[in-house]
């Protein structure tokens, strides 16, 4: 219960919501959060003297909801947003 406006809600309702976000590598396969990646083709990144090699597999994905729905970190580089279509499943 909303302790300002005093609206109640299932929890039932709240997890079928959250799961409602569908996020799916380049290949059509399904992603979740925790899974393993690996790069399907080298990317350029502004500001970095090096792009990210095709191959680069980056670990413990945590998806969001947006353009770039993956957030992680890659080892040797540190945080970034990747868009799910440049990555398959490892």
């Amino acid at each position: 219960m909303c302790p300002e406006c005093g609206h109640e809600w299932n929890p039932e309702e709240v997890a079928a919501e959250e799961t409602g976000l569908v996020v799916k590598d380049a290949n059509g396969n399904i992603l979740h959060d925790g899974d393993d990646v690996v790069m399907a083709k080298d990317l350029s990144v502004k500001g970095a003297p090096k792009a990210l090699k095709a191959g680069t597999k980056v670990k413990n994905i945590r998806l969001v909801d947006g353009d770039h729905n993956i957030d992680c970190r890659i080892e040797g580089f540190g945080a970034m947003a990747l868009k799910s279509e440049f990555v398959k499943k490892a």
